[in-house]
């Protein structure tokens, strides 16, 4: 078991106006702070909308110590998506002077629209269908850009490349399951699983050009119309992107979902054409547990035990 203290995330601070205003006139001269609110949402980094009195609203992220560079891979990553179709954010200020602030901060641009999150209670299962849809032909621009190697992406590009997506995969598989049984995970479960994975490791040969995978696109970070059938507006959120296969951003995308999400998984695979590759369900369920194993040690990483028995259950399911 590690006995390393559980990772600190998501700081906890209040920004006054004034701070509001000296990171807001880096940006945008002239421009006066009317009021700052935190916003739900978000694990790692706090969040909230500036209101402006001659300017439109505008986002702040506030990094916390221990992910610092996420700061400088979100601007890395939106640089790569300034023509992709529905809106991104756009970077105003990236700060790591910490003068204001004793943490990383960016300033951006506030998109137009409601979290789909929000919208879902209230939408038929043909609307959900439709924007499920478009949320999966997006993805599939996102999945368009491409990179120069397979790998987590760090704050400059790809961290750690690799030339292929088995050799990527397979790097990733021994590190979380050396990490699953450094945590305390079982030793025995962990071996069925590389025994499991051993066999399907040709599924991975099929992706034969890393593609920039956002590896989190959920209706939390995703922005639709606010009246009227939904329609996408806008992506937030890329600090987990990566350069890798797009039927795994689709099987991240996928996870949560349930029997009852039927209209979104159809939605979202139709729009994304992932029916077109050959073995894509098989690829995707060895891709959700490539998920499944990641959050595993995310969770005990974070110090939230209480969540790991289910997660064990369903790698016990996935041998």
């Amino acid at each position: 078991m590690s006995d390393d203290p559980p990772l600190r995330l998501k700081p906890r601070l209040a920004v006054s106006r004034d701070q509001a205003q000296a990171i807001v006139d880096r940006a945008l001269t002239g421009s006066t702070v009317l009021g700052i609110a935190e916003l739900r949402g978000g694990e790692i980094s706090t969040i909230f909308d500036i209101t402006l009195a001659d300017a439109p609203a505008c986002i702040m992220k506030v990094y916390p110590a221990s992910l610092h560079w996420k700061m400088a891979k979100e601007v890395y990553v939106l640089g790569l998506l300034r023509d992709i179709g529905p809106a991104v954010p756009r970077i105003l200020l990236a700060d790591d002077t910490r003068s204001v602030i004793d943490l990383n901060v960016v300033l951006m641009t506030k998109l137009d629209g409601t979290l789909l999150g929000s919208r879902e209670p209230s939408l038929t299962d043909a609307e959900l269908f439709a924007v499920y849809a478009e949320m999966g032909a997006c993805l599939r621009r996102i999945n368009d850009v491409t990179l120069g190697s397979f790998g987590y992406i760090g704050p400059n590009g790809v961290w750690t490349p690799h030339a292929s997506n088995r050799a990527y995969m397979s790097a990733q598989f021994d590190k979380k399951l050396a990490e699953f049984c450094t945590r305390g995970g079982s030793e025995t479960l962990a071996e069925r699983l590389r025994t499991g994975i051993a066999a399907r490791r040709h599924l991975l040969d099929a992706a034969d050009m890393p593609r920039l995978c956002h590896y989190d696109f959920h209706a939390g970070n995703v922005l639709v119309t606010s009246d009227g059938a939904p329609h996408l507006s806008g992506i937030v959120d890329f600090e987990n992107a990566t350069a890798g296969d797009p039927l795994m951003d689709v099987a991240k995308a996928l996870y949560y979902f349930t029997p009852k999400d039927a209209p979104k998984r159809d939605g979202l695979l139709t729009g994304h054409g992932t029916r077109d590759r050959p073995d894509w369900e098989a690829t995707i369920e060895l891709y959700r547990l490539a998920c499944t194993l990641e959050l595993w040690c995310w969770m005990a990483q974070i110090g939230k035990p209480d969540a790991l028995p289910a997660l064990t259950r369903e790698l016990e399911n996935a041998c």
